[in-house]
């Protein structure tokens, strides 16, 4: 199903009727509403106005759409501000206050900003929480958006020092683990600990590790609560909250979705293109410059599917050019289109777009609509038309398990960011890299969190593990999957340390091999790893093995360990290149029992049940790689550029 985001404050009443009309007309059916609107509907403190949104709910049911209704939390309005000023953000690189006059211009750590928000969430849950017209609910907007979810604070400061009380109780406790003889950064009393920001040089590594948990955490009980709260009033409807890419909320992804029904994500192709290919040369953006990247659409709908495991919604959907990135070209024709269905395929169950029309004021006025501002009817119009009468005649089945799951492990992020160590180790790029090997040969990929049951899988990749616990270790142990884990897992305790008996730590239990000593090379001086008569480049992170009982499986140039096994779990000791890994993963396949498809650079296989979607990011028609006797319910053997062909 399709919906689209709605803005009835922006728009003359008069006008409401007929953009609901022509919603159902088009095809959709649910609409998100109200999550910008604080100001409206509470223009003064505890003065509330809720006539003209029952008005604009009672419009948009009687047409026949499904609302969204949303808590109005990413857009304080000014009078709370000049109330509570305690409850704006400081910026950790500056020291200076986040001032209103755009969003999420609040921080976690304020009790009186997480009271007030509680407060204005209650309310509209109470208001709409039995409206007929509501099917659910979403929480806030894009939390922890623009680099949010850390605070420089004195409430940050505050709340931090609390939650090192409660983690570690003893100071003396604190200050062996965190090692702070070095450099004589002792504490005498919890009250004393300043946040990471502001030194000279760099701050300890376990403490900006342990503040990066306690935002988190903020972050979640923030999330959690509210969630409460909205169960509370409005009991047998859904919630969902609409994620940005997974990897730049700088929280626990998974426990700020675990209160939810079902995840959902905010897809921007291009702008996502634009900035992360923004270094690349010309040659390799332009290609996917109206197109956006054909992997970084799918990993983040894995992603986001793998929060819950359950079947997840696009909440924002780019309909046509975005104002945020670098720079802002419109989507070629036909790709509207293909990235809702490859949504689909990848297991939405609703794709909604963003926006209803192109708002002609403030700050997203450049920000293309399926309106244009004098309400005709924009680009991408005729794709969304042609998609609501595919999706008609066509049944979508429960999206099913893939046979490979990838661990993604927020901790290794973190670690990452704070002790990168060399300039060529970016845990986020390595987790694309391994994906885009992946799916290269036409495979299905399951996002998971460490710790997660691993028992139905036949492969199981673990980019990077840097603190893994117990549980971790023996979902790996458990697994009849062959499992393959890349260099910097078991790397450090819980508090940053090398571990005792050296890397991989824990690991060590599946991996009887030390990691002896660590090289980062520029990429330009890369090594080698040779196997089976091959050489292929050795990358970024290097690491010295001591192969113990391990079974040596490739080597590096000078003929030490590169690449180890013992029984099912594979140990990959430095970053690669593509061919590398796709040649290991074929073997690992051919072994597991999976059979690959390799795929050309702009072509993506995805299976939904019984369905399997071919989708073509190309600029050229392409054959589509079905087995003889396929029935098509979407195009045919030849999949046209920048279009999909669908079989059983």
């Amino acid at each position: 199903m399709l919906g689209v985001c709605y803005y009835p404050e922006h728009w003359p009443e008069s006008w409401w009727a007929e953009d609901a009309r022509r919603m159902r007309a088009l095809g959709l059916t649910y609409v998100r509403i109200a999550e910008f609107a604080w100001s409206r509907i509470e223009p003064e403190a505890g003065v509330f106005d809720w006539d003209w949104l029952d008005r604009a709910v009672a419009t948009l049911g009687a047409a026949g759409l499904k609302i969204v209704m949303c808590t109005p939390t990413a857009t304080p309005p000014k009078w709370l501000v000049d109330a509570h000023p305690e409850i704006l953000p400081v910026d950790p690189e500056t020291g200076r206050v986040r001032g209103f006059g755009s969003r999420r211009h609040t921080d976690f750590s304020s009790s009186l900003w997480f009271d007030a928000a509680m407060r204005i969430s209650e309310a509209v849950a109470a208001r709409y929480g039995d409206n007929p017209h509501v099917i659910g609910w979403q929480t806030d907007n894009e939390l922890c958006c623009h680099d949010t979810a850390l605070s420089a604070s004195p409430a940050a400061r505050d709340g931090f020092r609390a939650w090192l009380r409660t983690q570690y109780a003893d100071i003396a406790a604190l200050n062996t683990a965190w090692g702070n003889v070095f450099w004589s950064m002792e504490y005498r009393d919890f009250d004393r600990i300043e946040l990471p920001v502001g030194a000279v040089t760099e701050t300890s590594p376990a403490h900006r590790m342990a503040w990066r948990r306690y935002a988190s955490d903020a972050v979640v009980r923030f999330h959690t609560e509210m969630v409460a709260i909205i169960r509370a009033h409005s009991p047998g409807r859904w919630v969902t909250h609409n994620f940005i890419p997974m990897p730049e909320t700088g929280v626990d992804n998974h426990a700020l979705a675990a209160p939810l029904d079902f995840a959902s994500y905010d897809n921007y192709p291009l702008g996502r293109a634009d900035l992360a290919l923004a270094k690349a040369p010309a040659a390799d953006l332009r290609p996917w410059m109206r197109t956006g990247h054909p992997d970084m659409q799918g990993i983040l709908f894995d992603q986001t599917r793998g929060l819950t495991g359950r079947p997840f919604w696009v909440m924002e959907q780019q309909p046509g050019p975005v104002n945020w990135a670098r720079h802002n070209p419109r989507p070629a024709p036909g790709m509207v289109r293909l990235w809702s269905w490859e949504a689909f395929a990848h297991g939405a169950a609703v794709v909604s777009y963003f926006r209803w029309r192109q708002v002609p004021f403030a700050q997203e006025q450049m920000h293309a609509g399926l309106l244009r501002p004098d309400s005709s009817e924009a680009e991408a119009w005729p794709e969304i038309a042609q998609l609501a009468g595919e999706l008609a005649g066509l049944e979508l089945p429960e999206p099913g398990r893939a046979p490979v799951a990838m661990i993604v492990d927020i901790e290794a992020q973190w670690l990452s960011d704070i002790e990168r160590q060399g300039a060529g180790y970016d845990y986020n790029a390595i987790v694309a890299q391994w994906y885009g090997a992946v799916r290269g040969l036409g495979l299905d990929v399951d996002f998971v969190a460490p710790g997660a049951d691993l028992s139905d899988y036949a492969l199981v990749l673990a980019p990077a593990l840097a603190m893994p616990g117990s549980d971790v270790v023996a979902r790996l142990r458990d697994t009849p999957a062959l499992v393959v884990i890349g260099p910097r897992s078991g790397a450090k305790t819980r508090d940053v340390t090398i571990p005792d008996g050296l890397a991989p730590g824990p690991l060590r239990a599946l991996l009887p091999l030390r990691v002896l000593a660590v090289e980062t090379l520029r990429g330009d001086c890369a090594g080698e790893i040779r196997r089976d008569c091959d050489a292929y480049g050795s990358l970024g992170w290097r690491e010295s093995i001591e192969a113990g009982d391990c079974t040596v499986l490739a080597t590096y140039e000078d003929g030490t360990p590169a690449l180890l096994r013992n029984g099912r779990v594979h140990y990959l000791a430095t970053l690669t290149d593509d061919a590398f890994l796709a040649a290991m993963l074929t073997d690992l396949c051919g072994e597991a029992g999976i059979a690959v498809t390799p795929v050309t650079d702009g072509l993506r296989l995805r299976r939904r049940g019984d369905l399997t979607f071919a989708i073509n990011y190309g600029d050229e028609p392409v054959l589509a790689p079905a087995p003889d006797g396929a029935v098509f319910v979407i195009g045919g053997r030849t999949v046209g550029a920048r279009d999909l062909a669908v079989w059983r």
